[in-house]
């Protein structure tokens, strides 16, 4: 049967392909500006020619030219057709240069590069199953990682994502017990140890290396012995007792997210919180059709359910599980309380109690 073509459906098609194929490719090369301290030298100097660039940041002019240029055709500089000279706007600059600002977006570029430098093997898992596992992935997944949330995190935990939970801040200010699961580099953990300083944190993450890191920035935040970080799997961490447990953006990589929910709720004082934070999602796959969804489900595809099922049980939530699906493995853990308390562009926050 001859299906009608619609011509200009299909070139516009076309051009979408075309403009895709430059956003894959500015991923690497937004990572290459950071890292050579090419968007820190047009911020500092104002317009520049490609020639001064190469000069300011010790590259070869022939790279800066043409990087210069692929970030004129994105619109992430601009550039003066009478001068030859190239400027970094104001708002690119604070997104791509300032780590305090909430908009600083290197983070997010390094991490989706270092999650595409694994797609051949992300295929063959999906012919047979198998997973992949976080500590597989190259360095710019696990940096990138941080470097993407942590902005959000400082923008957010202190002022509006803890406070939206009931009575935790005042006996954080009292001294409590924390344990944060799956922490990472700990930038969650050394966050919130600075802001209570009469509180005790532990840190978990089955990833050595990661922990490795944690112990250093708590070291340097001269944090001493109320901070402490450990391997351990999100179902084996230490302790008990704890007036707070946190898990930021990593239930849903984990492969049994129930039995983790369950020593969770083993290991929380009687009156305890479970602050849970999960990327932003709705519970239908309609709700998700934005450009928020497509970058996670992208994620999702590639790095998040690839390490759901390189766990045992292998459950893969997937990044846009949805509250209702969150829910359940809270319901399912024997956890009895359940809301959601807060929001940002990028986080959904819920507080679970037993």
């Amino acid at each position: 049967m001859t299906v009608a073509i619609d011509s200009d459906k299909l070139m516009g098609l076309v051009y979408r392909a075309v403009d895709e194929v430059g956003a894959t490719l500015n991923a690497a090369l937004v990572v290459m500006g950071d890292r050579l301290g090419y968007y820190q030298a047009l911020a500092d100097h104002g317009p520049t020619t490609a020639p001064e660039l190469a000069e300011r940041t010790g590259t070869d002019e022939h790279y800066t030219r043409e990087w210069l240029n692929a970030q004129a055709a994105g619109g992430f500089v601009e550039y003066d057709t009478a001068t030859g000279r190239y400027t970094l706007p104001p708002e690119q600059t604070v997104a791509l240069t300032d780590p305090s600002s909430p908009a600083y977006l290197p983070g997010f570029f390094q991490i989706a590069l270092g999650t595409v430098q694994h797609a051949t093997q992300t295929i063959e898992a999906a012919r047979s199953g198998a997973g992949i596992g976080w500590h597989e992935h190259t360095s710019d997944v696990h940096i990138g990682c941080e470097r993407f949330f942590r902005p959000s995190y400082n923008a957010n935990l202190l002022t509006s994502w803890l406070p939206a939970l009931d009575g935790v801040v005042a006996r954080l200010e009292r001294g409590g017990s924390v344990a944060d699961i799956g922490c990472g580099h700990g930038a969650s953990t050394v966050l919130m140890a600075e802001a209570f300083p009469r509180s005790t944190f532990i840190g978990s993450d089955y990833h050595q290396p990661s922990i490795e890191t944690a112990r250093l920035r708590a070291a340097d935040a001269g944090l001493g012995g109320r901070v402490t970080f450990e391997v351990a799997p999100a179902d084996k961490f230490s302790g008990a007792g704890y007036d707070l447990v946190t898990t930021f953006d990593a239930l849903h990589d984990m492969g049994d997210p129930v039995g983790a929910a369950r020593h969770v709720r083993d290991a929380l004082a009687p009156d305890g919180t479970w602050m849970l934070v999960e990327p932003m999602a709705g519970d239908h796959v309609e709700d998700n059709l934005n450009p928020v969804g497509r970058a996670y489900y992208g994620f999702s595809t590639l790095l998040c359910t690839p390490a759901s099922l390189s766990q045992p049980v292998g459950l893969a939530l997937g990044t846009q599980a949805g509250p209702a699906r969150i829910r359940d493995v809270t319901k399912a853990a024997g956890f009895t309380r359940f809301r959601t308390v807060a929001q940002s562009p990028f986080n959904l926050v819920f507080e679970v109690r037993p």
